[in-house]
C-alpha cells in the first residue's frame, strides 16, 4: 500500500476535519489529527484500525518526510515536531493503559483481559517507529520518545496479571529495538549513558525523562492508583549503581519511603528492598548530608515491632548496612571508650533480645537468631551492656528444637561462642554453670535424636563441644568442677568423647 492510499484508509475512518488537499500533509499536522483519532475513537475496532494505519505509516512513509524541518526556524519547528511525535506516542500507549485502582484494591483479573492483546499491537507500532527513528541522524527525536517506549516496555515485560507470554515478548522485543536504535548496551546504558554529553542535555540517557514520566503518578495520593508505576520505578532504579545514583538521589529516595510506609506487606518489601539498593549504590556522605540516613534509620526502624516474617528480614539486613553509614560498630573504636553512650547499634540489638525473648513463631525465631551473631560481632566487648539478655536468648534457643536444620540452635552457638571471647571475663559463675548445663543437655539430646540427620547433628555437637571449651578455657576450675557431677552413664560414648577433648585451641581463642 503506498502512501496516498493510506492517508486516504485514515481520511475514511473519521468523517471530521478532512485531510489537505496536498498528497503530503505537514508531518506535524498530520501527527496532530492521528493523534486525535487515537483519543476519540468510539470503539476497539476503530482503535485496531488505526493503530495499524500508524504502524503502516512508519514502516512505508519516507523518514525525509516524517522527520524534516521545512521552515526556516529550524529549532521552533524542531520542537513541534517532537511534541507530535510524543503526543502520539502517548496516545498509542493509552490504548492499552491498566485500569487504575480504586477503594485501596488492584482490579480483578477479568479487568485486564483486554490488555495483552493491544499492548502487542502498541509494541509493533513503536518498533517500527524506532526503527524509523534509528536510520534517521538526529538524536534529539529520539531522546524526547525513548522515556515514554522504555516505561511502557518495563511495564508490559514483567510477569504480571495485566501480560501473558506473547505480550510479554513482545514488550521486550521493544525493549530491544530501544536500546538498538540510540546504540546503548544495557539497560543501565540506557537510563544514564556513558557520561558524554549529548543532544538533549541528557548524557545520552533518558533517567530524567523516565522519572519525568513516573513523577505524575508517585505522588502521595496517586501512586497507589496504578499498580504498574511502583514496578516501573523499582526496575528503573535496580538498574542504577555508583555514581549515577547519588546524582539523582533528590528525587530517587522519595517514592520508596512512601511504598516502605504503606500497610500492605509487599509494597513495604519493595520499599525496603529499593532503600537497600540507595544504601548499598550511594556513598555514606551523600546519606548523611540532609538527615538522610536518619529518615531511613526511622523508616526501618518501625519494621522490627511487626510480625512479618519477609518484612523484618529486609529490614534487619537493610539496618545493618545503613548502621554502617550512620556509626562506626563499637567493636571497631578504643576498648577505653567502652563507657561511651549506648549507640544505634544497642538500641537495634536490645530490640531484637526482647523479642527474641518472647518470640515462639518458628520462622520469626530463624530470622532474629541468623542475625544475631553478625550484632554481636558488631558489638564487640560492648556486648557486656545487653550480656543478661543474651544469656536468656541462648538458654531459650537451645531448649528448642528446629528441625530440620537446627538453624536456630546453630546461630545462637555461634552467639555464645563469640560473647564468649569478647566478653570472657564477665563469663564467671553463676552465669558460666548455668550455660555449661545447657551445653551438656544439649548434647545428651541431640546425641540419642535419631530424627536429625547424621550432618546436622555432628555439626550440632562439634559447635557445642567448642562452646564448652571456650568456657573451661575462662575458668577451668568452675569447668571442672560441674563436668565432675555428669553421671557417665547417662551419657553415651559419643558425649563422653566430646566432653575429654583437649582444651589447648581454646586457649588460643579467647587470648
Amino acid at each position: 500500500m503506498d502512501l496516498s492510499s493510506l492517508l486516504h484508509d485514515l481520511h475514511l475512518l473519521s468523517s471530521e476535519k478532512p485531510l489537505p488537499p496536498s498528497p503530503l500533509p505537514s508531518i506535524t499536522e498530520l501527527l496532530a489529527r492521528l493523534t486525535e483519532k487515537l483519543i476519540g475513537a468510539s470503539s476497539d475496532s476503530d482503535t485496531s484500525s488505526l493503530i495499524g494505519c500508524v504502524e503502516r505509516l512508519f514502516q512505508t512513509a519516507d523518514p525525509d518526510w516524517l522527520f524534516s524541518l521545512t521552515s526556516v526556524n529550524e529549532e521552533g519547528e524542531e520542537e513541534e515536531l517532537q511534541s507530535a511525535y510524543r503526543s502520539l506516542i502517548s496516545a498509542l500507549i493509552g490504548c492499552a493503559d491498566l485500569p487504575l485502582c480504586e477503594d485501596d484494591s488492584a482490579p480483578a483479573p477479568a479487568a485486564y483481559q483486554s490488555i495483552p492483546s493491544r499492548a502487542i499491537q502498541v509494541c509493533s507500532v513503536l518498533r517500527a517507529l524506532l526503527g524509523a527513528v534509528g536510520n534517521w541522524e538526529g538524536t534529539g527525536l529520539l531522546l524526547r520518545v525513548a522515556p515514554p517506549v522504555c516505561v511502557f516496555a518495563v511495564t508490559h515485560f514483567q510477569d504480571q496479571v495485566w501480560t501473558n507470554p506473547p505480550s510479554r515478548a513482545a514488550a521486550q522485543s521493544l525493549q530491544e529495538a530501544l536500546l538498538r536504535a540510540g546504540g546503548w548496551r544495557d539497560s543501565a546504558h540506557l537510563l544514564v549513558g556513558d557520561g558524554r554529553q549529548r543532544e538533549g542535555g541528557e548524557e545520552g540517557g533518558i533517567l530524567r525523562g523516565v522519572l519525568d514520566v513516573l513523577q505524575p503518578q508517585l505522588t502521595k495520593d496517586s501512586w497507589q492508583q496504578c499498580v504498574a508505576v511502583k514496578l516501573v520505578f523499582s526496575w528503573t532504579l535496580l538498574q542504577l549503581a555508583r555514581p549515577s545514583l547519588s546524582l539523582h538521589l533528590p528525587r530517587l529516595l522519595p517514592p520508596p519511603l512512601l511504598f516502605n510506609d504503606h500497610y500492605r506487606p509487599e509494597n513495604c518489601m519493595l520499599g525496603v528492598r529499593c532503600l537497600h539498593h540507595i544504601i548499598l549504590n550511594t556513598p555514606a556522605a551523600d546519606l548523611r548530608q540532609f538527615n538522610r540516613a536518619d529518615v531511613i534509620y526511622q523508616a526501618l526502624f518501625k519494621h522490627l515491632f511487626t510480625t512479618e516474617t519477609t518484612v523484618i528480614q529486609l529490614a534487619l539486613s537493610c539496618l545493618l548496612d545503613l548502621l554502617l553509614v550512620l556509626e562506626k560498630p563499637p567493636s571497631s573504636l578504643d576498648p577505653s571508650l567502652s563507657r561511651r553512650k549506648p549507640c544505634l547499634h544497642d538500641d537495634v540489638l536490645r530490640l531484637v533480645l526482647v523479642h527474641m525473648e518472647a518470640e515462639n513463631n518458628v520462622a520469626l525465631r530463624r530470622v532474629y537468631a541468623s542475625v544475631l551473631p553478625l550484632l554481636v560481632d558488631r558489638m564487640g566487648v560492648a556486648v557486656c551492656r545487653h550480656l543478661l539478655r543474651v544469656e536468656r536468648v541462648v538458654l531459650g534457643y537451645l531448649e528448642v528444637r528446629d528441625p530440620p536444620e537446627e538453624t536456630s540452635r546453630l546461630k545462637v552457638l555461634k552467639v555464645l561462642q563469640r560473647i564468649t571471647r569478647a566478653a570472657w571475663p564477665r563469663m564467671q559463675r553463676p552465669r558460666l554453670h548455668v550455660l555449661l548445663r545447657q551445653l551438656l543437655q544439649l548434647l545428651v539430646d541431640v546425641s540419642s535424636d535419631s530424627q536429625l540427620d547424621v550432618s546436622v547433628r555432628e555439626t550440632l555437637m562439634r559447635e557445642a563441644t567448642l562452646c564448652v571449651q571456650l568456657l573451661h578455657a575462662c575458668s577451668p576450675g568452675d569447668v571442672q568442677t560441674v563436668l565432675l557431677q555428669v553421671d557417665s552413664s547417662c551419657c553415651s560414648p559419643e558425649v563422653l568423647g566430646c566432653l575429654v577433648r583437649g582444651d589447648e585451641d581454646a586457649v588460643g581463642d579467647v587470648s
